[in-house]
């Protein structure tokens, strides 16, 4: 039988390893905040309940994007397609840079979307758990828009990816 180790002997580099296995889809998570465009990728978006409908995603604590975003009314989330593996980079860049030549729409109540994503969603923060190095953001559906029927982004041991669609 495979010992397996104490959390005192758990190495963050191997962590990440073992947590890199599973790939996982990749959003934009965006706003206008005071007039600018603000906006991350996440790899960590999943849907949570349908009564009420409810998504979340984590983010570092760590962040110097997240106080400013989590101040909007709204926040825009789009599913990432296959082909958006320079957008999510541009959304880890610089911010000034992160929305350049990006084709968004931006909702009456300030929530950001990319026209080309998967799919996009209009939501607004629900509840925001502390979890370790990381916060869980629980975020409220007001509106839901499946407009492409691509494949996703996958991120997958620490680097962008797509399915087979075979």
């Amino acid at each position: 039988m495979t010992r397996f180790p104490t959390n005192q002997d758990l190495d963050p580099v191997q962590l990440r390893q073992a947590f890199g296995v599973f790939p996982s889809g990749v959003v934009a998570v965006a706003a206008e905040v005071d007039g600018h465009l603000l906006g991350l990728a996440a790899s960590s978006f999943t849907s949570v309940s349908l009564d009420p409908p409810l998504v979340s995603f984590s983010v570092a604590n760590t962040s110097k994007t997240w106080p400013d975003l989590r101040r909007a009314r709204r926040l825009g989330v789009t599913v990432l397609a296959d082909h958006h593996g320079g957008v999510a980079r541009q959304l880890a860049g610089p911010v000034a840079d992160r929305f350049t030549r990006l084709d968004v729409g931006v909702s009456g109540d300030g929530a950001v979307t990319l026209t080309d994503g998967l799919a996009r969603f209009d939501t607004s923060i629900y509840r925001e758990v502390e979890a370790g190095d990381h916060t869980i953001v629980l975020l409220e559906l007001h509106a839901a828009d499946h407009v492409d029927h691509s494949l996703p982004l996958v991120f997958h041991r620490s680097g962008f990816g797509r399915l087979d669609s075979a």
